[in-house]
């Protein structure tokens, strides 16, 4: 009931309600707050407002009264209607409940007019003439007439649910038979009104004999209905000795006998208040039983709310510390990197400082016997024996031009700079960095098929899914599972983005399991729910003119086909078999000069310009107005006497079960077995020229003198 606590307070002062009245627009308010929140308005008075009183007004004339009113959720302000100037402007403020709250404002003296007052029932303060009234809860304002706030009903029933609220928070109740320090009662028997514990419950109230048709209730609920108060008789507002007896049914409230009488309610229908009483109560208990139904929706929903806080603090947990572990492992591939750079940077460094060092080396050595020579070389210069000079002179010259030769171009050139040709080119990767971010790492989450797109027709299926409302995860797309209509393994028939397809070439008369599930860069996700296909158990297919010779001529929605041509010419039907027993008939409407037409089943690339059976793609038999014959691959075989007329029916009987073709001309087989071993998928077909024309009758059950063999559990799927 703790719930039931905001429904009892007013919604003005924040406290449970006293002497509630009922607003027009049926919200509550303390006779007392009603009184603090009376606004005046000008003593100019039209015959308008009269209408705006609190009791006896109609839903009808509270509407009017809305439209007229001057106020307005946007401006916030007071009016009244009736070319009335608006009320003086007063200060909001909110009650304990958040409600915005207009106080009173100070009545301006009017020099030229006396102050009209009235006086308020329990109030030694009277009321303005002219009050206006505004519900804190839906903003609308009502101007009171003569009877003031004497005018609104008091809400009765509200008053005795606040009581009883009130009561039920009063302290514990205590056992009624214990006989020292009685203990708090746990129980009520509502037959013998009194409050046990547990120990007095067993001793003194067992649930057996006539006590256990007892009723016990917990001692609040126990305490509520024993001090429900009994049922007042309300009395009307406008007759305040009369009793409310009956309903208004136009105005929507309780009448009295007088108002009946006297009152506008004269002319309305009315009916007995106790039947309205029990009409109504059943109409809030079948009201509340809907409302009961949306609050478990709701309990169950915000249950899994809380369950996906969970969820989202688990997940947030884990997903921080895979980040931490991802830019972990980001910082210690760089620091690898940064060691390798490091040791190819050392590398450089030791190679340039070797290369230059043995170069000092070299020049060191280099120059020291240089050096020596030049030395050498002039202390043989400041000799004076002209003859010794001249033995040694030519070997000194050639070894000083020798030296100095040696000393040449680029000996004294550094064979190393000592700048480092290393650039690091990091810009790629700060770019990288900067622009790490989040992506789509999940694998979708399985579709949905809808199933009320879903269905057969024919030998074709067509399946439509979504992905669930609240995935987020990129999709690339999607790709759709069938078996093969007989328990086999599934296959793939559809890979793309589209969320809808159509499957033509199934099998007749065969149940399809399929699935469907997505996938993007990350993989692929679950399967869909399997979803069970019926095909159609008998065959419906019509002349295909898309595969058909142009020299065909079609009519009767592709059921009749004749030929502009006098050779031969193809037409197929436009539905494969490749498993199940069919049989389809065509019945000749013209047949002039004696033509022979063929009739039979061919594989999609038969020839269409010559007769069916010329090649070895058809399998057919052709008759004239005489005899006929079976072809394939140009071999004609089994000559039969019977021939064709305008009106015959030509049947054609394909069983796969056994693999065999059979012909009836007119209900009655043509000669024997046509073909055996067929396997493979294959379609309607005959070939005609101008003197022929042939309509297509299929859907047709099999001939009764015919017996379908075992079904083939290994057939194929066309």
């Amino acid at each position: 009931m703790d719930e039931m606590e905001e429904e009892l307070k007013c919604p003005v002062c924040g406290s449970f309600y006293r002497e509630p009245i009922i607003l027009p627009c049926s919200h509550n308010i303390c006779l007392a707050c009603a009184r603090n929140i009376l606004v005046q308005t000008p003593d100019a008075e039209s015959p308008q407002s009269s209408r705006a009183s609190g009791s006896g007004v109609s839903d009808y004339d509270y509407l009017d009264l809305d439209k007229m009113s001057l106020y307005s959720e946007a401006d916030s302000g007071y009016g009244s209607y009736g070319g009335f100037v608006s009320a003086p402007t007063t200060p909001c403020q909110k009650s304990p409940n958040g409600v915005r709250v207009f106080p009173p404002s100070v009545p301006q003296p009017q020099p030229q007019q006396q102050q009209h007052l009235l006086p308020h029932p329990g109030s030694l303060t009277p009321i303005p003439r002219n009050s206006c009234i505004t519900c804190p809860q839906c903003h609308r304002s009502l101007i009171l007439d003569d009877r003031g706030l004497r005018g609104f009903p008091k809400n009765r029933v509200l008053e005795g649910v606040v009581d009883r609220y009130q009561q039920s928070k009063a302290a514990a109740l205590k056992c009624q038979l214990c006989e020292k320090s009685p203990k708090e009662a746990t129980v009520m028997c509502e037959q013998c009104d009194v409050f046990y514990c547990d120990p007095c419950r067993l001793r003194c109230h067992p649930p057996r004999g006539p006590l256990a048709k007892h009723r016990l209730v917990p001692p609040a609920q126990g305490r509520i209905s024993r001090r429900a108060s009994p049922r007042k008789i309300s009395t009307c507002t406008e007759h305040e000795l009369e009793n409310l007896s009956m309903y208004c049914v136009q105005c929507k409230m309780p009448v009295c006998y007088q108002c009946l009488e006297e009152g506008k309610h004269g002319t309305h229908e009315v009916k007995a208040l106790g039947a309205m009483w029990k009409l109504h109560k059943g109409q809030l208990s079948q009201a509340l039983n809907g409302l009961s139904d949306r609050a478990t929706e709701a309990k169950e929903f915000l249950v899994q709310l809380r369950n996906m806080v969970q969820h989202i603090q688990e997940n947030g947990v884990e997903f921080e510390a895979c980040l931490v572990a991802q830019c972990d492992a980001l910082i210690d591939a760089l620091n690898r990197r940064k060691a390798q750079l490091l040791a190819q940077v050392n590398k450089e460094h030791e190679h340039k400082l070797k290369v230059v060092r043995d170069q000092i080396s070299h020049c060191t050595v280099k120059l020291r016997q240089t050096t020596g020579l030049m030395e050498y070389c002039l202390e043989v210069i400041k000799e004076n024996d002209p003859s010794g000079f001249l033995q040694i002179s030519d070997a000194l010259i050639r070894r000083v031009h020798m030296t100095e030769s040696q000393w040449g171009k680029g000996t004294l050139t550094p064979r190393m700079t000592s700048d480092f040709d290393l650039t690091l080119d990091s810009g790629p990767l700060l770019q990288t960095i900067h622009q790490l971010d989040f992506v789509q790492m999940k694998v979708p989450a399985a579709p949905m098929l809808q199933l009320e797109e879903c269905c057969t027709q024919n030998n074709s299926a067509t399946l439509s899914w979504k992905q669930p409302p609240l995935s987020t995860i990129a999709v690339d797309g999607y790709i759709l599972e069938l078996d093969d209509g007989n328990g086999g393994p599934f296959r793939e028939v559809y890979v793309g983005t589209e969320t809808i397809c159509t499957v033509d070439g199934l099998h007749f008369n065969s149940t399809y399991k399929s699935r469907v599930k997505a996938f993007n860069a990350s993989g692929v996700g679950q399967y869909s729910k399997t979803l069970i296909m019926q095909t159609s158990e008998i065959a419906w297919f019509t002349f295909d003119p898309v595969s058909a010779h142009p020299d065909i001529i079609f009519s009767n929605d592709n059921l009749t086909v004749t030929c502009n041509s006098y050779d031969d010419r193809v037409v197929m039907g436009n539905t494969a078999f490749s498993r199940g027993v069919h049989y389809w008939e065509m019945t000749v409407d013209r047949y002039d000069n004696h033509p022979d037409p063929a009739f039979g089943i061919a594989r999609s690339d038969v020839l269409k310009d010559v007769m069916l059976g010329k090649d070895d793609k058809a399998w057919a038999m052709y008759v004239d107005n005489n005899r006929s014959w079976f072809m394939h691959n140009n071999s004609h075989t089994n000559r039969t006497d019977g021939g064709i007329t305008k009106g015959a029916t030509i049947g054609v009987l394909l069983d796969f079960s056994r693999g065999i073709l059979i012909f009836l001309v007119n209900d009655e087989q043509q000669g024997p077995v046509a073909f055996e071993g067929l396997e493979g998928a294959y379609y309607p077909a005959i070939s005609l020229n101008r003197n022929v024309q042939v309509t297509l009758h299929t859907g047709l059950p099999i001939p009764d003198f015919y017996t379908p063999g075992e079904a083939d559990p290994t057939g194929s799927v066309c």
